[in-house]
């Protein structure tokens, strides 16, 4: 039974349809990536999800029922828009937030203690909003998020304002809570941690679904082509008559074979006239499936 369920769903604002005929499900103990240039329709679903808006068409589940706003009582909502009261102590807030889904206040300030242990801010417990970094406030907001124990968790831009130390420390967190059985949506352009982190994908343009399915399968859909370099010494050899493109990074090269290249001649190429430290024929990154299916650019 999915945790949460999109069938045929469509919202128009205006003239403008946001979302067209969407479908999606996520089960329990999946991290799921939606996905999606600037426009796209990510946010007007994950709202739609919420119960901010409702859908003009289509269908929504909650935990096996159709939507009501009752079964928000186990769901957390990271939003994009962030929303924490600057003049108020970063605990006294937490507290609050766990009484709004119906936490008592002793088990509330318990859990806020734990957790800003376990991603090491207790320290900025007793601080008011303002005094943080927006880092930190980050990691208060996603404590907010799960104070209440939720089985879904609904994240947009979830690593935003985070340096790589506590993305990364926000990253096992993630993994820790799959384990346990949530169900975890997160939007993003942060192509590298979907990679590494979801279970499934739905990429969505100009409000439609265009690539969905387990991260696995959409990747072992593409020709292996690409090939990862790490060489000492003269670049020359990407200049082959057997690349489409080469990007070299001081040493790291990225390149797009040509259709039916031959890697292994490219190699004894490489190895003529540099020192080879690492040559890895690989998939195309998602963030190149990206590109290549919605067109432009990835926002950083």
């Amino acid at each position: 039974m999915p945790v949460v369920e999109l069938v045929d769903v469509r919202k128009a604002y205006e003239k403008k349809v946001a979302v067209q005929q969407l479908s999606l499900s996520i089960d329990a103990g999946q991290m799921f990536g939606l996905l999606g240039p600037n426009g796209a329709g990510k946010t007007s679903s994950i709202r739609m999800m919420m119960g901010i808006t409702m859908p003009d068409s289509g269908r929504v589940s909650l935990f096996g029922k159709p939507f009501e706003r009752a079964s928000l009582d186990r769901v957390g909502y990271l939003p994009e828009e962030r929303g924490l009261y600057k003049k108020m102590k970063v605990l006294d807030q937490l507290v609050f937030f766990g009484q709004l889904h119906g936490v008592s206040a002793h088990d509330a300030r318990r859990r806020a203690i734990d957790w800003a242990k376990r991603l090491e801010i207790d320290q900025a417990l007793e601080k008011k909003t303002e005094e943080l970094s927006k880092g930190m406030q980050q990691k208060i907001q996603f404590i907010g998020t799960i104070l209440h124990d939720p089985g879904l968790i609904v994240m947009d831009e979830p690593f935003s304002g985070l340096d790589p130390v506590n993305a990364s420390l926000l990253e096992r967190t993630l993994l820790e809570l799959k384990d346990q059985g949530r169900a975890i949506l997160f939007s993003t352009h942060r192509m590298d941690q979907v990679e590494k982190l979801c279970d499934s994908i739905c990429l969505i343009n100009n409000g439609q679904a265009v690539l969905s399915g387990r991260v696995r399968e959409i990747k072992s859909r593409y020709e292996r082509n690409h090939v990862i370099v790490e060489f000492e010494g003269d670049p020359s050899f990407l200049n082959s008559s057997q690349i489409a493109e080469a990007r070299n990074y001081s040493g790291h090269a990225e390149i797009r074979l040509k259709p039916h290249a031959n890697a292994q001649k490219l190699l004894h190429e490489a190895a003529a006239v540099a020192t080879i430290y690492r040559f890895e024929l690989v998939e195309p990154s998602l963030e190149e499936i990206f590109i290549r299916t919605v067109g432009g650019k990835v926002d950083a």
